[in-house]
């Protein structure tokens, strides 16, 4: 089940990035992984083209396993487990764990 969805701010919990914080960029349901702004960047050689007329290195990041990853609460501000809430209407909701507010 994808916990963590794009826009989301999310914490790195182990890696070379721990620590870090950063937004989604991109979720990967089939290889469970998302894409954070500025966490675990890789260089990229690119060839001559006409759009580089000399080539390049390029820092991108590259997708993080979601496991390594936790959301961090709007309300509370703290790295936090996601648990779901069914409402009156029938719809589904994203809770924090800490303080039970939707996340």
């Amino acid at each position: 089940m994808m916990r963590i969805r794009k826009n989301d701010t999310v914490k790195i919990i182990s890696g070379e990035s721990r620590g870090k914080t950063g937004k989604v960029l991109r979720v990967f349901p089939a290889a469970e992984s998302a894409l954070v702004q500025g966490v675990n960047l890789r260089w990229k050689h690119i060839r001559r083209s006409q759009r580089y007329p000399r080539g390049a290195r390029i820092q991108k990041e590259t997708p993080i396993h979601l496991s390594k990853l936790k959301l961090i609460c709007s309300n509370c501000n703290k790295p936090t487990k996601v648990s779901y809430k069914i409402n009156e209407g029938g719809v589904k909701n994203r809770v924090c764990k800490k303080c039970l507010q939707p996340a």
